[in-house]
C-alpha cells in the first residue's frame, strides 16, 4: 500500500511540474514573439509604377495613337510622425520613363505638326524624381498587410528628351529640346490595400516652354493614372 501511495504522489508531482514547465515555455514564447516585432517600423521605402498617360493641355487635332507608357521607381525615406507610426512623411529619390506615343511630330524639316499619317512618333522624357509624401496607414508591428493613402508632390528634372517621327516620306529625330521645360512639377496620389494600389498623377506646369503648334496655345501636360507596388 505504501508503495501504492508513493507511486500515486510521484505522479502528481510529476504532472504538476510539467505543467508549470509548459507554463513557462508558453510565456517564454509570447515573450519573445513580441520582442522580435519591430515597434519603430518603417513602411514603403522603394516603389514601383506602372501607368498610361492620358495627357491635358493637348493641341487640336492631337490623338494617342497606343498606349503610351511610364514607369517611375524609387525610394523613399518614411519618417513616422505619430507615436503608433500611422502618418508619415516620406521624402525620396527616383527614377521615371514616359513614352508619349501619339500623332504629335515633326515635319522632315523639324518642325512641331500633327501628323496624318505617321508610321511611328513617340515622345519620350527621361527623369530625376524628387518626390515628397504625406503618408496616412493603418498598420502594425505585427502585419504588412494594410490600407494606406499617401498624397504627394513631385519636381522631376528632365535629363534627356527625344521627339521620333517615321512616316512612308521621312523619318526625324529630335533630341535634347530646349523647348522643353527641365523641371516638370506634379502632385499625385497612391491608395490601396497591400500589394495593389491605385496611382494618379496630374502635372502642374507643361511640358513645352512655348506652344509647339502655330496658332494653337496648348503645351502639353502630362496626366497619368495606373498602379503604384510599395515594398519594405
Amino acid at each position: 500500500m505504501k508503495h501504492l501511495y508513493f507511486l500515486c504522489f510521484f505522479c502528481l508531482i510529476s504532472s504538476f511540474s510539467f505543467a508549470q514547465q509548459v507554463e513557462v515555455d508558453e510565456v517564454t514564447r509570447k515573450q519573445d514573439s513580441i520582442a522580435a516585432l519591430d515597434f519603430k517600423y518603417r513602411e514603403d521605402q522603394f516603389y514601383f509604377g506602372i501607368s498610361h498617360n492620358l495627357m491635358q493641355g493637348k493641341p487640336k487635332g492631337y490623338a494617342s495613337s497606343t498606349v503610351s507608357l511610364g514607369v517611375d521607381f524609387g525610394f523613399l525615406r518614411d519618417f513616422p510622425l505619430n507615436k503608433s507610426r500611422t502618418i508619415a512623411l516620406a521624402p525620396g529619390v527616383g527614377f521615371s520613363y514616359q513614352n508619349l506615343r501619339n500623332n504629335f511630330g515633326l515635319t522632315a524639316d523639324g518642325a512641331y505638326t500633327v501628323v496624318d499619317n505617321q508610321k511611328r512618333n513617340s515622345l519620350s522624357l527621361h527623369m530625376l524624381d524628387f518626390p515628397l509624401e504625406l503618408r496616412w496607414r493603418n498598420s502594425t508591428p505585427a502585419s504588412h498587410k494594410f490600407w494606406r493613402a499617401y498624397v504627394g508632390v513631385k519636381a522631376s528634372y528632365v535629363m534627356g528628351s527625344r521627339l521620333k517621327t517615321s512616316t512612308d516620306e521621312y523619318s526625324v529625330t529630335l533630341r535634347g529640346d530646349d523647348n522643353i521645360n527641365k523641371w516638370l512639377f506634379g502632385m499625385y496620389v497612391g491608395a490601396g490595400f497591400n500589394t495593389w494600389n491605385f496611382y494618379a498623377y496630374y502635372g502642374l506646369n507643361t511640358i513645352y516652354k512655348d506652344a509647339p503648334i502655330k496658332n494653337d496655345p496648348e503645351k502639353l501636360r502630362l496626366f497619368k493614372v495606373g498602379v503604384i507596388f510599395y515594398i519594405l
